[in-house]
């Protein structure tokens, strides 16, 4: 069957990160396998950009261009690949994309992102779960996610996020850190705890004197998370490095000892699987769906959300054990695998022929 032509509805970078990488990344590699692929960014960028500063303003503005290009491209399109996530996104870009795809008659795909869909769908209007279920297929990353989805009624198959192994990779040799590293590669927001991995560091410290942290990412909490590395007197064992670039990121995860995801709320979070594919070893909260893709032991350690005391001892089990280091390491070079493009382009292209025939798995 020819391969259909798809219209991809999703954020970009900036910022990296998340959903954004997922879009760029597939864009990339639908292509490479030769198919017409056109792209409808929902966070095109503010022109003028002082506009991106008010709020209602900024929101006003990007919709009509937005809603131009999307009808263009749905136009010619096959089938419609909507990445979407929870709040205010779904109303303002997902639901007027499945609404032109339903005028145009062209099959969607809603891809289903973020570890926040139990309480979007509890408390989102009617019209929500009514539009999701109208679609052709629904796309979610994990086990989790289809179980959330299930308990509120509606069907979804499992298609894993993807791993870029041509960027994120082991290093020819392994580094020789003077001192343990610590990374976060998670935004500064409440989800994502920040401040409990802060809290672990003074831990660990405690037992390795030598041992810093490397937070990169940005947003609102990060005068207060300052703050509190200063209360701690970590100074500077603690390095807010900002967003970095996906290179930057990479450079980062494989000069790290120990990947630290410290989230509350959490689907499949990218950032361990560029661990894994960088042979670091993880200790993450067992939020959401992680435990469905780090399994306690196995391929990392998990702890309760917002156990700082536990999170600093499972670190410390990695610092102080090279053999266990050496083991995540080798198991999480192994679990990267499952989700490199190789793995995975078979259930897309898959999907995109089903959605347009109308066929379901």
């Amino acid at each position: 069957m020819k391969l259909p032509r798809v219209c991809v509805v999703g954020p970009l970078p900036p910022p990296s990160g998340g959903m954004g990488n997922q879009c760029q990344l597939l864009v990339r590699l639908l292509r490479s396998e030769g198919m017409v692929v056109d792209l409808v960014q929902t966070n095109a960028p503010y022109r003028p950009a002082w506009v991106g500063g008010i709020a209602v303003l900024r929101a006003l503005l990007r919709l009509p261009p937005y809603l131009l290009t999307l009808w263009r491209a749905c136009s010619q399109a096959d089938v419609m690949h909507i990445l979407a996530n929870s709040g205010w996104a779904w109303h303002l870009f997902v639901a007027p994309a499945i609404i032109v795809a339903r005028i145009h008659k062209v099959a969607v795909i809603v891809n289903y992102h973020g570890g926040n869909a139990d309480a979007f769908f509890a408390r989102a209007p009617r019209y929500v779960l009514a539009m999701l279920s109208a679609t052709a297929l629904r796309v979610i990353p994990s086990p989790y996610l289809q179980r959330v989805f299930a308990q509120h009624g509606l069907s979804s198959e499992v298609i894993p996020n993807i791993v870029d192994l041509s960027l994120f990779s082991p290093p020819v040799c392994a580094p020789h850190a003077p001192q343990p590293l610590i990374v976060v590669t998670r935004n500064l927001e409440p989800i994502y705890d920040i401040a409990t991995a802060i809290r672990a560091l003074a831990r660990i410290r405690q037992c390795v004197p030598g041992a810093c942290m490397t937070i990169a990412g940005s947003g609102p909490d990060r005068e207060r998370l300052q703050g509190l590395a200063q209360q701690l007197g970590l100074g500077a064992a603690v390095c807010f490095s900002g967003r970095l670039s996906n290179d930057g990121i990479a450079a980062l995860v494989t000069s790290a000892s120990c990947l630290l995801n410290p989230s509350t709320v959490d689907n499949m979070p990218v950032s361990i699987l560029e661990a894994f594919a960088c042979g670091v070893p993880v200790v993450s909260t067992c939020a959401g769906g992680i435990p469905d893709m780090l399994e306690d032991g196995v391929a990392g350690l998990l702890v309760p959300v917002g156990d700082d005391a536990a999170m600093a001892d499972a670190v410390l089990r990695i610092l102080q054990n090279p053999v266990l280091a050496l083991h995540f390491s080798s198991v999480g070079l192994v679990e990267a695998e499952k989700y490199c493009w190789d793995k995975v382009r078979r259930q897309w292209l898959g999907a995109y022929c089903r959605a347009v025939t109308g066929v379901r798995a």
